[in-house]
């Protein structure tokens, strides 16, 4: 059996969502089924670089490209082709494709143009596809609402946690009086309310904010800017992933209450690491964090504050979210991630 996927938003060292998905499932598969063959297909702008990637044995690089369609060429003739973010080649092959979110049709957290071109390409995989595999229930509902996917098309597999140096790595790091938030600085992760609720917060604590620019960040710097804490706020830009380890092994607070996720890896990321969470009420989050954080409505900034105010007050309540968090986390593998992707391929070629 040969499966074709879609790698190109698997290279580069400042890996997305999607780009960590793209890399833990490519290599996944590849390690779990020696005896199949894997073409990781990547656009023109990025196949030269993924010469500087060094392939499992039974994988092997192909070109995606536009001519007569997006198609993919190769010696080797695939049964599938699976895209790993929302997009489908012109192909002829049985066609899987992962959809993450549908944010950009349900918010003003993009530009016009993007919206538009993320629009046409989002309607025209879901339609073409023979199985769709969604991250989360939340985006399965959006797949089926927004798009008109029958839902017995639709198949949820959860993402599972990236591995991170563990806080027991840290060199005996300790918890400091630090509230962290992990993702781009950008309006859909609702940063400015988070500000402006860190404000209510007792001085002693520290707001860091770990993540590159995104759409509407120059607003958000501004406002940081002007805040009256923002000698307590720390923009870092983008973290390598053992710094952000250290993050989490140094924070005694996570706090993530973003306005839409199709997932929201940076909740597990920090139950893992044995942090108490804060998040949102909607979108993907509850169903991610379960009954292991404290929940909020994203847009009520008071709500919000009154739920820092409570983690950075009450040491008890930390400790027992932070257990109950690493127990909720421990439902979630790329292993069994990686197990439910194959079992669809095969009840899709049955």
């Amino acid at each position: 059996m040969t499966v074709a996927l879609d790698a190109t938003y698997s290279l580069g060292d400042e890996l997305s969502g999607v780009g960590v998905y793209s890399r833990e499932l490519m290599g996944g598969l590849a390690r779990a089924h020696p005896e199949a063959r894997f073409l990781y297909c990547y656009r023109p702008h990025r196949f030269l670089r993924s010469w500087r990637e060094r392939l499992p044995a039974n994988a092997r690089r192909a070109l995606l490209t536009e001519e007569f369609g997006l198609r993919y060429s190769s010696r080797r003739r695939a049964e599938l082709f699976h895209g790993l973010n929302q997009r489908l080649p012109a192909v002829r092959q049985r066609t899987v494709v992962t959809f993450h979110d549908l944010f950009v049709l349900t918010g003003d957290y993009s530009t016009p143009e993007f919206r538009a071109r993320f629009a046409a390409q989002a309607r025209e995989a879901a339609a073409r596809a023979d199985l769709i595999l969604t991250v989360s229930a939340f985006t399965k509902s959006q797949v089926t609402g927004l798009l008109g996917v029958e839902p017995g098309k639709v198949r949820v597999v959860h993402h599972g946690i990236r591995l991170l140096p563990s806080a027991a790595d840290q060199n005996g790091t300790e918890r400091e009086r630090i509230i962290l938030h992990v993702g781009a600085i950008q309006k859909r992760k609702n940063i400015a309310r988070l500000v402006e609720a860190f404000e209510a917060v007792d001085p002693s604590w520290q707001l860091v904010l770990a993540g590159s620019n995104g759409y509407g960040s120059g607003e958000i710097l501004a406002q940081i800017a002007s805040s009256l804490a923002r000698d307590r706020i720390l923009v870092t830009g983008y973290v390598p992933p053992a710094e952000l380890a250290r993050w989490y092994a140094r924070a005694s607070v996570f706090a993530f209450p973003s306005l839409d996720e199709g997932f929201g890896m940076p909740v597990l990321e920090a139950m893992t690491a044995g942090l108490p969470v804060v998040t949102s009420n909607r979108s993907a989050l509850p169903e991610v964090a379960g009954d292991a954080a404290l929940l909020v409505n994203p847009e009520d900034t008071d709500a919000l504050a009154e739920a820092l105010q409570t983690l950075t007050s009450n040491v008890e309540l930390r400790s027992r979210l932070g257990k109950a968090g690493q127990r909720r986390a421990a439902a979630f593998s790329w292993e069994t991630a990686v197990k439910e992707t194959w079992s669809s391929y095969q009840n899709l070629l049955v």
